[in-house]
């Protein structure tokens, strides 16, 4: 990889219950482009690992609960500065075990938000659009978002730009 233009895979869930989404609200690392932004839960690959093994993983080590059942539900791709990140967009309905409460979770603080209330939330005004995506049961979808700061400067989905 060319560290001058760094490019990485992450996953990111959406865990769904009662109409409302667990969200994490990233305020503990400082240097976290993420930080004080409300975010769903997951993080960066590690070596071998397959996109489910990854979310499997992620979640787990930030909420502390095993997913049952999983959806892919699209492929963001996010360019930041000189950054790409691919992220593999998923929800989840089912899982197991008890959530971690309290200052346990390492990447910041985790609470179920209505999913009315998410936009009102500082969140990445890209994931506005994949919001609209998923409450709509849109099929899987591939979208570009392309942010200077915190702009979004362009949004591409599957194909075609919508910003």
């Amino acid at each position: 990889m060319n560290p001058e233009y760094p490019i990485f895979s992450t996953t990111l869930c959406y865990l769904e219950r009662d109409d409302a989404y667990l969200m994490l609200h990233r305020v503990k690392k400082e240097d976290d482009y993420n930080h004080d932004k409300w975010v769903g839960v997951g993080g960066k690959f590690e070596r071998f690992e397959s996109p489910e093994d990854c979310l499997l993983r992620e979640v787990k080590e930030e909420t502390g609960l095993t997913l049952t059942h999983w959806r892919s539900r699209g492929l963001l791709t996010f360019i930041w500065g000189n950054m790409t990140e691919f992220i593999h967009l998923y929800t989840a309905d089912g899982w197991t075990g008890g959530m971690i409460q309290g200052d346990a979770c390492r990447e910041g603080v985790l609470e179920w938000v209505p999913k009315e209330r998410v936009e009102q939330l500082p969140i990445w005004e890209g994931d506005k659009i994949f919001f609209k995506l998923l409450n709509e049961e849109h099929p899987w979808f591939s979208l570009k978002l392309v942010y200077e700061g915190d702009v979004l400067r362009q949004a591409v989905l599957d194909g075609k730009r919508v910003v």
